[in-house]
């Protein structure tokens, strides 16, 4: 009797693939006929905590095995929806739906390495199966020591290595450096403080005509990306003043507080790689035969009015695509 599953799922980032990663793959192909890989992040911008695109790390991963277990291997992206589980649910569902077939054994495989494992046990109706986690290997100190020095560690497959090798001599690593440089120098300043500081901000979220006000970031962190107009809350103002005071120094835009349907908080721990920043949302809803003209200032090279239907999440700053998705139901 064949006890192979047809298929079992792996869940992860792969940011960049290492054999920790490629140790489960090939626990996957032992106890099944197919793995399916479900690369997550798959609509964020370059960052420093995702640097690759799908496509590349999709590209890492096959290349790490030979022809007959890359033929049983397949990659397909997710999204990201940090404050809509139940979508991401939906999203997993909906991608394994449309590549395998009705009544199929399905399994989900990971290992439980911290809480971004979590989905091991979302999924009722696949059978988990929980592997140890590879000689303790993570993604995160791989990256940081990439991006800080260029270090390209052996615990990755050669086809991670050789991507990454390449990859240095590209100007997105030399952004991505930078970045990564910038977020040391501004984590450096408050490092001997007693306790990690809290910071708060405040963004407005202004609606129009099915158009929502956007700015292009021109600063060294988020350079070139789509934000909500927001910054730092001041210490003699109220989280709506800052979120107005923002709006109009980034937009040219001043809004009646009438105008305000609503806002909300947004506080996942890890939504601001500069620290831990909570930031209080603010949602205007205007009316009126055409856009109000906004021009981009202080921080915004530019400002702008985007349809909603051109919403991208692959150039959004932050969390800004998921706060924008969540607040509007889309």
């Amino acid at each position: 009797m064949n006890d192979k599953f047809d298929y079992l799922i792996f869940i992860g980032r792969f940011q960049p693939f290492h054999h920790g990663h490629e140790f489960v793959v090939k626990e996957a192909l032992k106890k099944a006929h197919r793995v399916i890989m479900l690369i997550g992040s798959a609509n964020s911008p370059r960052t420093i905590k995702n640097p690759f695109t799908f496509d590349e790390r999709a590209k890492m991963i096959l290349k790490a095995f030979d022809d007959e277990c890359r033929h049983r291997i397949w990659c397909a992206p997710i999204d990201d929806k940090l404050y809509n589980d139940h979508q991401w649910l939906q999203n997993v569902q909906t991608a394994v739906c449309h590549l395998v077939e009705k009544n199929a054994r399905i399994g989900v495989i990971g290992h439980t390495k911290d809480d971004s494992s979590y989905y091991l046990s979302l999924f009722p109706n696949w059978e988990a199966i929980e592997l140890p986690n590879f000689e303790n290997l993570s993604a995160t100190p791989l990256r940081k020591r990439y991006l800080k020095n260029g270090e390209i560690d052996e615990q990755m497959p050669k086809s991670s290595q050789e991507f990454l090798a390449k990859f240095k001599n590209t100007s997105d690593y030399t952004h991505l450096a930078d970045e990564y440089a910038h977020i040391q120098t501004f984590q450096d300043a408050w490092k001997n403080t007693p306790y990690p500081p809290i910071f708060n901000t405040a963004d407005a979220l202004v609606i129009q005509s099915g158009h929502v006000l956007l700015i292009e970031r021109k600063g060294d962190y988020g350079y070139g990306l789509w934000a909500l107009p927001g910054g730092f809350l001041n210490s003699h103002e109220s989280l709506l003043d800052c979120a107005v005071r923002e709006l109009h120094e980034e937009t040219g835009l001043t809004v009646d507080k009438h105008s305000l349907k609503y806002s909300q908080i947004f506080d996942a721990p890890e939504r601001s790689l500069r620290g831990r920043t909570i930031t209080s949302v603010f949602y205007f809803e205007l009316t009126g035969a055409s856009l109000p003209k906004v021009v981009g200032k202080d921080d915004a090279s530019q400002a702008f009015w985007l349809p909603l239907a051109n919403l991208d999440g692959k150039m959004m700053f932050e969390d800004h695509y998921s706060i924008i998705t969540k607040m509007l139901g889309l």
